[in-house]
């Protein structure tokens, strides 16, 4: 499966993003699906994921309550909706997904998020 991010950008503190990330290729409804980031001079950090149905997902604590990670398996996009963003949510934003590996075997190219204070 092939992934590409969108919907990144600039916004001021306290503002709304919503991330897309289009999936090619078959069964993109069989993958569980995740977002990553990566802030600058840091490593790349897990964000949330979500299951195969949707019916699942999964946050980092810091994120809970403010981001919301979801899909649409009929369009084969997956979404986050960022809130309340914060400088130091400031990062780029890497989709991923697996089938059967523990491990996130496809990943997007990522996509920048700016956020000012």
């Amino acid at each position: 499966v092939q992934l590409q991010a969108s919907g990144g950008g600039l916004v001021q503190a306290g503002g709304s993003l919503r991330l897309s990330c289009s999936a090619s290729g078959r069964a993109f409804s069989k993958y569980v699906m995740g977002w990553f980031r990566q802030a600058p001079g840091k490593e790349r950090e897990f964000v949330a994921s979500i299951s195969w149905t949707g019916t699942s997902t999964y946050y980092e604590d810091s994120v809970k309550g403010q981001f919301t990670i979801s899909r649409d398996n009929a369009k084969n996009t997956l979404y986050l909706q960022m809130n309340s963003l914060k400088p130091e949510d400031t990062a780029v934003y890497y989709c991923a997904a697996k089938r059967y590996s523990a491990e996130y075997e496809y990943w997007g190219q990522g996509t920048l998020v700016t956020v000012s204070s």
